[in-house]
């Protein structure tokens, strides 16, 4: 009669630790967790639509998105922003907020690639065949990102340096704010021409033509870094959400559906 009652009190016990152990890990987080995400402009659409599902697989988060140019938001964090996860569209305001400690190291990593193209407005009214039509008389306004904070800027002055014109057009030149203002200023038609990620191309593809993609070797390759920038005060969700980013097949199936291309980690 001992045994049996040692036996039901191991098995009551197994039982309860067994349950601790499920609810530790399923139950909801005692209070709610607001993630703030600084990133690139050219990464909100993709970036909207993973939010909700980030929520749904970690209960309680609940994301939030500043999203502008990667030189503005690099600048607001070595301000003192309170942000938790910085994800950029050039490697080069990454590396300068890394320099100076302002992100984790060890939680950084490229997720996503991308493209660059010419495009016009629908009716193409300078006639724009190629990149190196914009040198030519009858294109009188280009725009571009401001090479000094926007990437997509500082690659299509790589392109246009590469093309041999860049000196020559300065004049025509409208700088954006940030891609999606390069974008709207073709899609209205308020400038002959302008250069902008392959990806936000597709956002306003009935009122603009791509016209060319720039070669791979015309500018450095488009990377997008993300990490944990080192003033969160939730690093570890933080983290989380980084390497759902990276790794996770639901969010890269996002980004894909956006037109960015990944990497396999």
């Amino acid at each position: 009669m001992q045994g049996v009652i040692k036996m039901y009190r191991r098995i009551k016990t197994t039982a309860l630790m067994c349950s601790i152990v499920f609810f530790a890990e399923h139950a909801e987080p005692l209070y709610a967790t607001e993630l703030l995400v600084s990133a690139a402009m050219s990464l909100k659409n993709a970036f909207e639509e993973i939010a909700p599902l980030y929520e749904q697989q970690v209960a309680g988060t609940t994301i939030l998105y500043n999203f502008g140019s990667s030189g503005s938001l690099e600048k607001q964090i070595e301000a003192g922003a309170p942000v938790d996860v910085f994800a950029s569209a050039s490697e080069r305001f990454m590396n300068i907020l890394e320099e100076k400690q302002g992100i984790i190291p060890a939680t950084r990593c490229n997720f996503a690639q991308n493209s660059l193209v010419l495009i016009t407005p629908i009716n193409n009214p300078a006639e724009i065949n190629r990149f190196t039509d914009l040198n030519a008389g009858s294109c009188r306004t280009i725009t571009i990102g401001n090479p000094q904070s926007v990437p997509a800027g500082s690659y299509a002055a790589e392109v246009l340096q590469y093309m041999g014109i860049y000196a020559r057009i300065q004049k025509k030149l409208v700088f954006g704010e940030h891609v999606r203002q390069v974008l709207d200023y073709v899609a209205r038609g308020e400038v002959d021409a302008g250069i902008v990620y392959a990806t936000d191309a597709r956002i306003r593809f009935e009122n603009i033509v791509i016209i060319e993609t720039a070669l791979q070797g015309s500018h450095t390759a488009v990377q997008y870094p993300i990490a944990v920038v080192s003033s969160s005060s939730i690093p570890v969700q933080a983290g989380r959400f980084v390497q759902f980013i990276c790794k996770n097949n639901t969010a890269r199936a996002v980004l894909h559906k956006h037109g960015f291309r990944t990497e396999n980690k």
